[in-house]
C-alpha cells in the first residue's frame, strides 16, 4: 500500500484589516500607499482600527496633518487625539522608528511618511519586526509606508495607488490595488464619508 507523500491541510486566511468590508490588508505585514491622496488613504486605514496611531514623518516636512481634515476621514470618533506623532531628525531613523515601533507590537498601526522608497532588504526588516510585533506585543500590527509619485518599495506585501477624482458635489478618490500577494489590480472609486462609504469597482 502507497502512502501519499503530500497530505492537504486546509487552507486559513491570515488576519486581515477589513477596508469597506470588501479589502483586505493582512496585519502584522509591510504596505504601501502611494500617489497623491496617499495621506487620505492612511487616514482610511486609521478610522477602520481602534487604538493608537504611531504617525512617522521627517522633521524637516514642512506639512502637518491638519486635525480637522483627519476628523472627515476617520469618523468623529476617531480624532487626532488617537495619533503619537514622531518627527525624526535624520533620514535612517525613519525607518529604525518604524522598525522598534512594530517589533514592540504597541500600536495596531505604524505609518511612516517617507522622501522615496526604501529597498527589499528595509521593507523585509519591517516585515520581521511586524511579525515578531504580533507574537509578542497587544496587536498585531499593520505597517504602512507612505512613498510619493507611484511608490514602487520592492518585497511589500501590497501597494495601494489613491488619487482625488472630485466633483462640484461630492468627494470622490480612484483607489487602485496595484499589487497584492493574495489579489488581482483593481480599481474602484470611493465616495461617502465615514460609516457610509460607498466603494464602486471600475
Amino acid at each position: 500500500m502507497n502512502t501519499p507523500l503530500l497530505t492537504r491541510q486546509p487552507h486559513r486566511p491570515r488576519p486581515a484589516l477589513r477596508l469597506f468590508d470588501r479589502l483586505d490588508l493582512t496585519l502584522a505585514r509591510l504596505h504601501e500607499g502611494c500617489g497623491p491622496a496617499r495621506h487620505s488613504f492612511a487616514m482610511l486605514l486609521a478610522g477602520a482600527m481602534r487604538g493608537p496611531v504611531l504617525w512617522i514623518a521627517p522633521a524637516w516636512l514642512p506639512d502637518r496633518l491638519n486635525p480637522d481634515g483627519m476628523r472627515a476621514l476617520t469618523g468623529p470618533e476617531n480624532g487626532p487625539e488617537r495619533f503619537l506623532f514622531a518627527a525624526p531628525r535624520r533620514r535612517e531613523d525613519l525607518l529604525w522608528c518604524m522598525e522598534e515601533a512594530l517589533r514592540s507590537g504597541a500600536t495596531p498601526l505604524v505609518v511612516a511618511d517617507l522622501p522615496g522608497p526604501p529597498g527589499l532588504t528595509p521593507v523585509r526588516r519591517l516585515h520581521l519586526a511586524a511579525e515578531e510585533g504580533a507574537t509578542r506585543g497587544h496587536y498585531r500590527p499593520l505597517g504602512l509606508i507612505l512613498t510619493p509619485g507611484e511608490g514602487g518599495a520592492p518585497g511589500v506585501e501590497s501597494r495601494w495607488h489613491m488619487a482625488p477624482a472630485h466633483d462640484l458635489d461630492t468627494d470622490r478618490w480612484h483607489l487602485e490595488r496595484r499589487r497584492a500577494r493574495d489579489a488581482p489590480p483593481a480599481a474602484w472609486h470611493l465616495s461617502g464619508h465615514p460609516g457610509a462609504w460607498a466603494l464602486k469597482q471600475t
